[in-house]
C-alpha cells in the first residue's frame, strides 16, 4: 500500500472520509482495513459491516476478504448491500412499523401493476414517471402528506394522490416495496431510542463503499447506525456519482463534515490504472465538475502516447470501435 492508503486503513481515532479517485485501489483499502479490525484489533466479525450497492460488488468485496483473512475471524460479519442489511433489519424490527416479520417483498413490477391498478391507465411512460417519483421521495424520506405539498406540476400532483393510495395498499397487502427496505430502517432508527441502542452495541465499526451515491435515506439509515460515536470509514469520489436519478447526492459528504466535526479527510490519488497523460486529460475534463473536495489523480506509469480523438457516427458506432 502507499502511504494515504496505509493511513486510511489503520485511522480508528473517529470519522475518516476516504476520497478515492478512479484506479486508485479503494476496494483494496476496504478490504484490508477490515482485515486490520479483525486480526490487529480485536474486533469481532460480528460487529464489522461493510455496506456497497450491488450484490456483485459485495460478493467481490467479501471473496477478496476471505483472501485476507482466516473464516473464523470473519465469522458473522455483515458485507452486503445496503437493501439486504435493510431487509434483515426490517425482518427483526416489523412490528414498530406495524408489519409482521413475514411481510412480503414487492418488486418493480408488482409495484407497477399496484399504480396501474390505482391510475386505471396502460400508458407505459404515464405509470414509469408515477413509479419514479414515489420512489424519489420515498428515497428522500417523504411521506404523502409531505409529498402532496411540494407537488408542482400536474404529474407530481398526480402521483403524490397515488402515493397516498399505494401506501394504503402496501400497508393492506403486509407488503414493503424495494425502496421501502431502507426508508423503513432509517424511520424506526430515528423514532425508537430502544431499537436505535440496539443497533449502535451491534455495530461497532462501518465501513461505506461507493459512498457519493448514497441519498438522503440511505444517509439516515448510516446514521442511525454509528450515532455520534462515528466509528466509520465512508469511501467515495464525487466525479464519480452516477445514481442522481435516484436521488443520490453529492451533498451526502458535506454532510459528514457537518455532522462530524471530527471528520478526517484522506485522498487517494495515486491511479494505478491509467498512464499520465491519459490522467491530465481526466482531470482537464472534470476540473468543470462542481467540487465538494478537491484532488487531483496522478500516476507514476508513465506519460504514455499521445491522445487521439476518434469522431464516431453514434452511440453504436462508438461502442462497436471501443469493443
Amino acid at each position: 500500500m502507499n502511504a494515504r492508503q496505509r493511513e486510511a486503513v489503520l485511522y480508528l481515532d473517529g470519522p475518516a472520509l476516504v476520497l478515492a479517485g478512479a484506479g486508485s485501489g479503494k476496494t483494496r483499502v476496504i478490504t484490508q482495513k477490515i482485515a486490520y479490525l479483525l486480526r490487529e484489533c480485536g474486533y469481532s466479525g460480528r460487529n464489522v459491516v461493510a455496506l456497497t450497492f450491488t450484490n456483485k460488488a459485495a460478493r467481490e468485496m467479501n471473496e477478496r476478504l476471505m483472501q485476507l483473512v482466516d473464516r473464523k475471524l470473519a465469522r458473522g460479519i455483515t458485507v452486503s448491500t445496503f437493501h439486504s442489511l435493510g431487509l434483515r433489519f426490517l425482518r427483526e424490527e416489523a412490528k414498530y412499523v406495524g408489519l409482521k416479520s413475514s411481510f412480503s417483498i414487492m418488486d418493480a413490477n408488482d409495484s407497477l401493476g399496484i399504480i396501474q391498478e390505482l391510475l386505471a391507465t396502460t400508458d407505459k411512460s404515464r405509470l414509469r414517471g408515477v413509479q419514479q417519483e414515489i420512489s424519489l421521495w420515498k428515497n428522500a424520506l417523504l411521506n404523502p402528506d409531505a409529498a402532496e405539498r411540494i407537488a408542482n406540476t400536474p404529474s407530481q400532483i398526480e402521483a403524490a394522490k397515488v402515493y397516498r393510495s399505494y401506501c394504503a395498499t402496501l400497508e393492506a397487502y403486509q407488503a414493503v416495496d424495494f425502496d421501502d427496505l431502507v426508508r423503513l430502517p432509517a424511520q424506526i432508527l430515528e423514532v425508537h431510542a430502544e431499537v436505535r441502542e440496539r443497533w449502535q452495541a451491534r455495530v461497532h465499526y462501518l465501513l461505506v463503499d461507493e459512498y457519493q451515491d448514497t441519498n438522503l435515506c440511505q444517509y439516515r439509515f448510516l446514521m442511525g447506525l454509528v450515532g455520534s460515536r462515528g466509528m466509520f470509514t465512508a469511501v467515495g469520489d464525487d466525479d464519480q456519482a452516477i445514481y442522481a436519478w435516484r436521488g443520490a447526492t453529492v451533498e451526502n459528504l458535506e454532510r459528514l463534515e457537518h455532522d462530524f466535526s471530527n471528520l478526517k479527510l484522506i485522498k487517494l490519488e495515486q491511479n494505478y490504472r491509467s498512464v499520465q497523460r491519459i490522467l491530465a486529460a481526466a482531470n482537464n475534463v472534470i476540473a468543470h465538475n462542481p467540487v465538494v473536495f478537491g484532488k487531483k489523480l496522478w500516476s507514476d506509469l508513465g506519460v504514455g502516447e499521445s491522445i487521439r480523438v476518434k469522431a464516431a457516427d453514434n452511440e453504436q458506432a462508438e461502442a462497436e470501435w471501443v469493443g
